[in-house]
């Protein structure tokens, strides 16, 4: 389910429907149950589906995540 850039940008609305269709499949829900703006403990996500996700939003729009997570906690710690 990769998001096909026009130029640099992705619209806004391509990228929420991208992350709730990837973050229901991942949490078996139905898509229309989330919300954007619904914090990821409300949905019952634990630290393995978060990282479900990272590595999700790391595939899907060709980022690196988990690896400034790590960074960040290690610096700030």
């Amino acid at each position: 389910m990769a998001v096909q850039e026009t130029g640099n940008q992705i619209p806004v609305e391509e990228i929420e429907r991208t992350l709730l269709e990837g973050i229901a499949a991942i949490l078996s829900v139905d898509k229309a149950s989330l919300a954007a703006d619904r914090p990821f403990h409300e949905l019952g996500v634990d630290s393995l589906g978060l990282v479900e996700i990272l590595v999700f939003i790391e595939k899907t729009f060709k980022l690196q995540l988990i690896q400034s997570v790590a960074s960040f906690i290690h610096n700030h710690l």
